[in-house]
């Protein structure tokens, strides 16, 4: 019991006498000799009892450390901090931030893209006269289309579908920002407004050559955009185009095909909104059905012609002989004509339906072949003739029958 307490009060000593040693240079050299000497001991005591596997843990921090951070000087007889970790994310790229950052950047890009200029009009309907009366006021911040950094522009005003009659405001020479305040008035009935368009096309007027169209501007509910019974200033931004937007009108069929017969059967059932082509603001309307096989025409039909309307109805059928197995091959040109005593006949717009067609033309056709022998119906939207189109009917009616489309054989015998 002696000996611990002497032991004790020789280590206290000790303690007492390094801790004097930094401040006291006075102490003699063999003290601080033994001193160091019994400290060292004890440490290596120490060490050797509770740190057992430390020098193989230290080994395997610092072969493991260098590859993350340059290490100098560091104390291996400490643990690692916690922190050391953090150094493997510095000079990480993190996507999330730079894909967030190229989005918010693109986004006034296409915006930009999409719109040039505001323009500002108002509209109100006459009750007593049924009529729609439109206001252009002005335009603001249009794109420059001259070299001179400017622009000559204009306004033409439709209300779809009718398209023969329209109005234009004066050209505003030298201008992005020209004030217009003109009015214009279309007699409409009332019941009508809610089908009817209002459709503004702002070009840059060039004495020389043709004009350009800087864009325009669609608004298809009139209602939402005002009560109309006042009048009632509207902004609207400029739509990008570069050719106006014809609203041409839609046509309805059916398709149906019998696979043991070979007979594929169009039902014209109606049109509806067609673009007036005549004088009157009206068409005479007939629809013609071509066969076509790697665009050469085999065969084409057509129904009767209906006088001064744009609604016409029909509900006439036309039939194709096409075996099964060329049904894959084939594919249907519908065109809505307008029918003219004198010169020649207009196309009022077209549609496509086969395996090769585009969009609703290429659904009909696979629902069709989906459910034979069931009539499928569709609404389909009449469009522009393409280049291929025209080119399909400029080409003869007749062809060598070895060309590269199997002639339709003779139907099979139920």
């Amino acid at each position: 019991m002696a000996d611990k307490l002497k032991d004790a009060g020789a280590i206290s000593f000790l303690e007492a006498a390094v801790k004097i040693s930094h401040t006291s240079p006075d102490i003699p050299a063999e003290v601080q000799m033994s001193m160091k000497d019994h400290i060292m001991r004890r440490t290596r005591i120490q060490r050797q009892t509770t740190e057992p596997a430390s020098s193989t843990r230290h080994i395997s921090f610092k072969r493991h450390l260098p590859r993350q951070m340059h290490v100098a000087s560091m104390d291996y007889g400490m643990d690692p901090p916690a922190v050391a970790e953090q150094p493997t994310s510095i000079g990480r790229i993190k996507p999330e931030l730079y894909k967030q950052k190229s989005v918010d950047s693109e986004d006034p890009k296409k915006e930009a893209a999409k719109t040039c200029g505001k323009i500002n009009f108002t509209l109100k309907y006459d009750y007593e006269n049924e009529t729609l009366t439109v206001r252009i006021l002005r335009a603001f911040d249009l794109p420059a289309k001259d070299f001179c950094g400017s622009s000559d522009p204009y306004v033409k005003i439709y209300l779809l579908p009718d398209r023969k009659r329209k109005f234009q405001t004066r050209v505003h020479r030298k201008t992005l920002n020209p004030t217009f305040d003109e009015s214009f008035h279309f007699p409409v009935p009332h019941e009508e407004l809610a089908s009817r368009k209002l459709h503004l096309s702002v070009f840059d007027f060039d004495r020389f050559s043709r004009h350009d169209m800087i864009g325009e501007v669609i608004l298809e509910n009139l209602f939402e955009a005002s009560d109309l019974s006042r009048e009632t200033s509207i902004w609207k931004d400029i739509q990008y185009a570069t050719t106006e937007s014809v609203d041409l009108g839609e046509i309805m069929f059916s398709l149906c095909y019998l696979p043991t017969a070979g007979r594929l059967t169009l039902t014209v059932i109606k049109c509806r909104n067609l673009k007036a082509m005549d004088i009157t603001g009206y068409s005479d309307p007939y629809v013609k059905v071509s066969l076509l096989c790697d665009g050469r025409r085999l065969k084409k039909k057509k129904t009767t012609i209906k006088k001064n309307t744009l609604n016409p109805t029909y509900n006439e059928a036309i039939i194709f002989d096409i075996p099964p197995e060329n049904m894959d091959q084939v594919s249907l040109l519908i065109s809505v004509m307008d029918y003219d005593r004198v010169g020649h006949n207009e196309i009022i717009g077209v549609c496509r339906v086969g395996v090769n067609a585009e969009g609703l033309g290429r659904d009909h056709w696979n629902e069709m072949l989906a459910y034979p022998r069931k009539p499928i119906a569709h609404w389909h939207p009449l469009v522009e003739v393409k280049k291929s189109f025209k080119e399909w009917q400029g080409r003869a009616a007749s062809f060598d029958s070895q060309g590269s489309c199997p002639s339709p054989k003779p139907p099979p015998t139920p």
